[in-house]
Formats: structure tokens, sequence, C-alpha cells
């Protein structure tokens, strides 16, 4: 088996910043994800996924901070989460982080619309679970959050 290192790929106007640290469990998605070219860019974030999965950490944390995604992007992502939610060594937890910015939404419904599918995908889930929802500012700065046990 190959040995899973460190993925970071920078951001750009069209593609997300991709930090996954395999030493640490953090998964960090964010910016804007629009590539014309979604399978370039996500078959490698999914194949470097399905590695990890073979030897996580206690606790896993995919942060999705994007400020917007395309409908070939939510796809990739969904396959993403599906991924982690594979994970079978016992006593491991996923948590999914996932921003939002307040002034997108009207009220909580509004998010729960938009993270349907999401929850759909975790609903089979071989892992613990936990979602949690940050509402951000135009600036970025979390200024609400709800934590929500799958």
């Amino acid at each position: 088996m190959k040995e899973l290192k460190h993925m970071f790929v920078e951001q750009t106007e069209k593609t997300p910043l991709v930090d996954f640290n395999n030493l640490t469990g953090e998964l960090i998605l964010s910016g804007r994800s629009i590539p014309i070219n979604a399978p370039r860019i996500f078959e490698p974030i999914l194949e470097w996924v399905n590695n990890y999965i073979k030897d996580p950490r206690p606790t896993t944390n995919l942060r999705l901070n994007l400020e917007y995604f395309n409908t070939a992007s939510s796809i990739w992502l969904a396959k993403i989460v599906k991924a982690l939610t594979n994970i079978e060594k016992q006593d491991c937890v996923l948590f999914l982080h996932v921003y939002f910015s307040l002034e997108d939404f009207d009220d909580i419904d509004d998010i729960k619309d938009d993270l349907s599918p999401v929850i759909d995908v975790v609903s089979n889930s071989k892992v613990s679970v936990g979602l949690k929802i940050y509402g951000t500012d135009e600036a970025g700065k979390i200024m609400k959050e709800s934590m929500i046990f799958i």
C-alpha cells in the first residue's frame, strides 16, 4: 500500500483550496468550486479519501467552507462524504463542518433543505457522524453554530 501524504492544492478562481491532513484528520475544502472539468479536480481527492479511510484518525473533521459550488461539485462532494462514512475502524467519529453565509438564507429550514442530500448520504453510515453548521457574516466570521448528531 502506498504511503498516504498530506494533500494540499492551492485555491484558484474556480477551484477550492484542498488541505487534507492525514496526520491530524483535518480535511478542508474552502473557496469556490465551479471547475470546468470536475472529475480532474475531484478524482484525486476521492482517491486520497479512499486511502485515508483504511487508516483514519480517531476523529475526522471534514470542513466544507465553500462560498459557492456548482452541481457537478455537489455530486463529487456527496461522493467524498459517502466514502468517509465507510470508515470501519471502531470508535472513530466523523464530523462534517458546513459553513453558510447568513445573508444567503432566510431561516433554518432553507439550510436544512440544502443539507438534505448530505444527511441522506450519511444516514447509512458505518461511523458515528456529527454535523456542525456554522452561520457566517460577509467577512466569514462565525455568528451562529449548531450541532446535529446523525
